[in-house]
């Protein structure tokens, strides 16, 4: 069985468990499907489908703005715009827009885990309309541009090379 992702590997671990202890059944080749939806920040994993920032100013309204305040600037939950130019300072606020590296993340994280109370219940393309209305509104992207699964990897993201590279060689490779 080939897996794409650190899930698919939790899961062929969980099917070893079973399998030894005798305890649950391994997961049908639909199951795992269905389940692995992970999304690398090259976006190859990306779902069709297609969103802007208004269709996503709608669904963040009616899903998101509860938590995370009016133009996601923060409520009951963290701010997802704003603090660039911040992280190298004594009080960085590390939002969407100033910190994370990949858009292809965003997606990814709303997809699977927001809203926050029902996470999973957002069609594909209402994920990458939310994600293109957060993209705006950090001014990563324009009002009327299209994120989908061949413009969302395109997108740079302020903080993407702002990380360290890991310099350690990859694992089982010389």
């Amino acid at each position: 069985m080939q897996t794409h992702s650190v899930f698919g590997v939790m899961l062929c671990a969980a099917c070893l468990f079973a399998q030894k202890y005798k305890a649950g059944r391994a997961p049908s080749a639909e199951e795992m499907k269905a389940w692995d939806i992970s999304v690398g920040p090259e976006g190859r994993e990306l779902p069709p489908g297609s969103g802007t920032a208004a269709e996503g100013k709608e669904v963040y309204a009616k899903r998101c703005q509860r938590c995370h305040g009016e133009n996601a600037k923060g409520g009951d939950e963290v701010a997802l715009v704003g603090g660039q130019g911040t992280l190298n300072t004594a009080k960085p606020v590390k939002t969407v827009g100033s910190y994370w590296p990949y858009a292809t993340t965003l997606f990814d994280y709303v997809r699977r885990a927001m809203p926050y109370k029902d996470p999973g219940t957002l069609t594909d393309h209402q994920v990458y309309a939310v994600t293109a209305y957060i993209l705006h509104l950090n001014g990563i992207i324009g009002a009327g541009d299209a994120m989908n699964a061949g413009t969302l990897p395109k997108v740079k993201m302020p903080n993407r090379d702002g990380f360290v590279k890991d310099p350690r060689p990859k694992h089982g490779k010389k």
